[in-house]
């Protein structure tokens, strides 16, 4: 668990994200579901309540079909409920409208990189909201023009957190083979898994997520490279008592999620014994990329740890114009974090990222923004990097 030294280069060279050209306001889907519920008018209103209240404005969906009015929309039907999607109509769905989305946020980071496609040695394929054989690897390397030999890790149904799991295990792969150049691709269909709701749990799921993909390209920097993420020490945990609070089965209409409200207090309860053994007795950084898996975690994490209103507009801007976008999201807050301090040209920050899924797991890692290779060298100050 020591951090590793200031001299690790191991970091984020680039990165790219991507949205869907369908967007939907929170107060045109919040209709939608209302009016699907028209037989229940407790829950109806309390599903507007929710949906004012999640910190959501703006989602984006891969789905054209919530663009038309409440009869037409068939994830959020009025009445008969025969016609809603099967989960294999909705894998066929994922199966088309997933890949050209990865593909942009892959040439993105690439581009960001300033790297060759054919360089690229491992690639880490995130996505919890759809499969198939051969899958998303397999259909990256041969869009973007990597080698064959490239070694392929899926990460699968791994939730909110897997974004930042793949890029701790990026990390580690660098570290053990420095040459190495690894791609990561998270991409999440969410709106595909939307479906009648029955219970006021199922609403907190129902609120907040969107679509999008989201990559980085994961190396050892020199001399060459500005404006980059230095990755220091992490690791996952699995919080005490709460396996049941997030769960993800595959169900005949769609995967069936369920969020407990208990996810935000448990959370405050358990996260700061990890960040202590985290920081190992510094003091807390300057940055926090927080995954915004809804507004209740944003406000606990920001409440606990005492942080500014600055250090948390990251996460509530991207949940605000996009919504939590599972494994996506940590790199749309990670990206709009380094493009503001390059645009004040911020000197060297320290960091804590956070991703939380599934388990219920939690994910930490420390990281350094780095305006440029030279300007870390001359830096005398402490580095808990």
């Amino acid at each position: 668990m020591n951090p590793v030294s200031n001299n690790s280069q191991v970091s984020i060279l680039g990165i790219g994200t991507a949205l869907p050209i369908h967007s939907i306001s929170q107060s045109v889907i919040a209709e939608l579901l209302a009016t699907s519920l028209h037989d229940q008018p407790d829950l109806a209103r309390f599903s507007r309540r929710i949906f004012r209240s999640c910190g959501v404005e703006t989602r984006y969906t891969c789905e054209p079909n919530y663009l038309g009015t409440s009869e037409e929309c068939r994830y959020l039907p009025v009445g008969d409920r025969s016609n809603i999607p099967t989960t294999e109509e909705r894998m066929n769905t994922y199966r088309r409208e997933a890949l050209p989305l990865a593909i942009e946020a892959a040439e993105k980071a690439i581009k960001d990189a300033d790297i060759q496609p054919g360089n690229i040695t491992h690639l880490i394929s995130v996505s919890c909201t759809g499969q198939y054989v051969p899958g998303l690897d397999v259909m990256l390397i041969r869009h973007l023009g990597l080698s064959s030999r490239v070694n392929r890790l899926p990460l699968i149904f791994q939730g909110c957190a897997a974004g930042l799991k793949a890029i701790q295990m990026a990390r580690d792969i660098v570290q053990s083979t420095p040459d190495s150049q690894v791609l990561v691709v998270c991409v999440e269909l969410c709106t595909l898994h939307f479906q009648p709701v029955k219970e006021r749990e199922a609403l907190f799921a129902a609120s907040f997520f969107g679509d999008g993909a989201s990559s980085c390209v994961i190396g050892h920097a020199d001399q060459y490279h500005t404006h980059y993420l230095q990755l220091g020490t992490g690791y996952s945990v699995l919080l005490p008592d709460s396996t049941e609070d997030m769960t993800w089965e595959v169900g005949n209409a769609g995967f069936d999620l369920y969020l407990s409200p208990r996810i935000p207090k448990l959370l405050g309860t358990h996260l700061v014994p990890e960040l202590e053994m985290l920081l190992a007795g510094d003091n807390l950084p300057d940055l926090w990329a927080i995954h915004p898996g809804g507004r209740g975690i944003v406000d606990s994490v920001q409440n606990v740890l005492n942080l500014r209103d600055d250090q948390t507009k990251f996460s509530r801007d991207i949940l605000k114009n996009a919504g939590n976008l599972s494994s996506v999201t940590i790199m749309f807050v990670l990206d709009a974090m380094r493009s503001e301090l390059q645009s004040v040209d911020s000197t060297a920050k320290e960091g804590v990222a956070l991703a939380f899924g599934p388990g219920l797991t939690a994910e930490l890692m420390r990281f350094r923004y780095v305006p440029s290779y030279a300007s870390l060298l001359t830096e005398h100050d402490h580095a808990y990097l």
